[in-house]
């Protein structure tokens, strides 16, 4: 009876614990096997990939907009170069493909300065400097560095730029003036709308051989850059502020303090901007010999008051004088001393005053101009219309090379007929090498006349640029001078009534000019006769 009953006992205890195996032990064994062979899974599905290294700049390229930005967690900031990561396998490279790696250094620099000079600095040396660490070196030349333009990155319009970002720009900024422009000389800054006053401080203070700065497109430019320029940029010479906001103040403040040593100042009209030409002709930069006013494209106002007696006073070095689409009014001095007391501009070599609407120029405004400037090639007239040929001939310059009288304002085209284009041809033909007389209503006969005086007195390889569009040019005295004239590349006969079919348009090779003479030889020589009678 104990027997059985020990028995039975032992028979529940296995019954017990064969249920506690079916329902805590299977279960439990279960659920670790399926752990085990998740954790399996998962290394088996996970990759190991390499992190590339972040590089010390990224290049933001838009159309024509342009900013490297650092990479502050790089940390192989100040070099272009990454090493190779410890344990990764090198690659075989062919010896043929190691080139670029075993030119002598100075070689690469003369190959990199050959790119400089056609497609810029950056982002050229920004982008061969990763390539090795040969090329980085070779970029870094400071002689690569001397002419340097940046461009604004390109932002998509209505977003803001975070303050990371800034920091990055003042960051990138702050690098490139210490470490790559030791030797600049031309900057230019482009579209800049912030920060602007933090570059100029940045190049002026780093750049001890800037000698031009130009501002393109650019806002906010306050006294604060002026004066760091002051401070600083003692080589300083040219300043283009055109298409550009800045503090008209600082500018005055700076040139009254070293307008000594600028030699070239550029800026556009404006209400403001106007005094800009006020301190010029006060006498604040009396070394200047390069001055451009424009206008903008959104304006309407292009009158500009000039008191031309008292800029030849203030600026006897001018060389150049352009103001594009600016009409200037002639203001007489207080004193009423005339323009014959001075010596007017006598080292004058360029004078532009070309505008596409009217134009108040008379012949005694260009005669008070130029009565002293004997030394001038190149003469820009377009669209004043109130010039005539005989003011023109008295001029002193007897070695004018470039003369552009053409009209191109519909609205204030002269439709009288008028003579006078040989005294210019005779007087410059020897010299003459463009000429632009479009739409101006000179007679058929006065034409021929110049043109047989243009080819007798000029050689044949004189010539190279003749606009006769719009004007009653025939075949015969364009044959004269397309068969003497043999340098000639570039001719504009569009809108010539008394011209064939077929020969109205421009040519702008000698190839194409030489098969124009081929038609002209053609051509009977009655057939311009029958073009006049129409």
């Amino acid at each position: 009876m104990a027997e059985v009953m020990e028995a039975s006992v032992s028979d529940r205890k296995e019954e017990g614990a064969a249920a506690n195996q079916g329902e805590d032990g299977p279960k439990l064994k279960r659920a670790s096997l399926k752990r085990k062979s998740e954790v399996k899974t998962k290394k088996q599905k996970r990759v190991r990939l390499s992190r590339s290294h972040q590089p010390d700049y990224t290049v933001h390229q838009g159309e024509d907009m342009l900013l490297v930005i650092s990479n502050a967690s790089s940390q192989y900031i100040g070099s272009g170069w990454t090493p190779r990561k410890k344990g990764s396998r090198k690659r075989k490279t062919d010896v043929r493909d190691r080139w670029g790696q075993t030119l002598p250094e100075e070689v690469l620099v003369n190959i990199f300065q050959m790119v400089v000079v056609q497609d810029g600095a950056v982002p050229f040396l920004c982008r061969v400097g990763r390539v090795c660490r040969l090329w980085n070196a070779a970029a870094s030349s400071p002689v690569l560095w001397r002419r340097v333009t940046v461009g604004h990155c390109w932002v998509d319009p209505g977003k803001i730029r975070l303050p990371n970002t800034e920091r990055k720009i003042q960051d990138t900024v702050t690098w490139l003036a210490q470490n790559r422009f030791s030797q600049l000389r031309d900057f230019s800054l482009c579209h800049w709308k912030k920060n602007a006053d933090f570059m100029i401080e940045a190049v002026s203070r780093f750049c001890p051989q800037l000698r031009s700065l130009r501002l393109s497109y650019c806002k906010s430019v306050t006294a604060k850059a002026f004066r760091c320029l002051g401070l600083h940029s003692r080589c300083l010479q040219s300043i283009d502020l055109q298409q550009s906001e800045f503090q008209v103040e600082g500018l005055l403040e700076f040139l009254e303090n070293h307008g000594k040593q600028i030699r070239q100042i550029l800026f556009t009209h404006g209400l403001k901007n106007d005094r800009v030409l006020a301190a010029v002709s006060r006498g604040c930069c009396p070394d200047l010999e390069l001055l451009e006013v424009n206008k903008r494209l959104d304006s309407k106002d292009g009158e500009l008051p000039v008191c031309m007696q008292q800029l030849q006073m203030a600026c006897p070095k001018l060389k150049t004088f352009r103001m594009l689409n600016v009409r200037p009014l002639h203001k007489m001095m207080r004193n009423g001393a005339a323009s014959s007391t001075g010596s007017g501009f006598p080292l004058l070599e360029e004078l532009c005053i070309a505008t596409t609407a009217y134009s108040y120029m008379t012949d005694r405004d260009l005669r008070e101009v130029l009565f002293g400037s004997t030394k001038l090639r190149v003469l820009d007239l377009r669209g004043c219309s109130r010039i005539t040929p005989s003011a023109l001939a008295a001029l002193p310059c007897p070695e004018l090379e470039c003369l552009f009288w053409g009209q191109y304002s519909s609205q204030f085209r002269s439709s009288s007929m008028m003579s006078g284009l040989t005294l210019l041809t005779q007087k410059w033909g020897p010299t003459l090498q463009q000429l632009d007389i479009a739409n101006q209503p000179f007679t058929e006969e006065d034409l021929e006349l110049a043109m047989s005086y243009l080819t007798q007195t000029s050689e044949a390889e004189t010539l190279r640029f003749l606009n006769l569009s719009g004007t009653r040019i025939t075949p015969p005295a364009l044959r004269s001078v397309v068969r003497q004239m043999t340098a000639l590349n570039y001719l504009n006969l569009s809108s010539c009534r008394y011209l064939p079919r077929g020969l109205k348009k421009i040519y702008r090779s000698q190839e194409e000019i030489c098969e124009l003479l081929d038609k002209l030889e053609g051509l009977p020589e009655q057939h311009h006769l029958i073009l006049q009678s129409f």
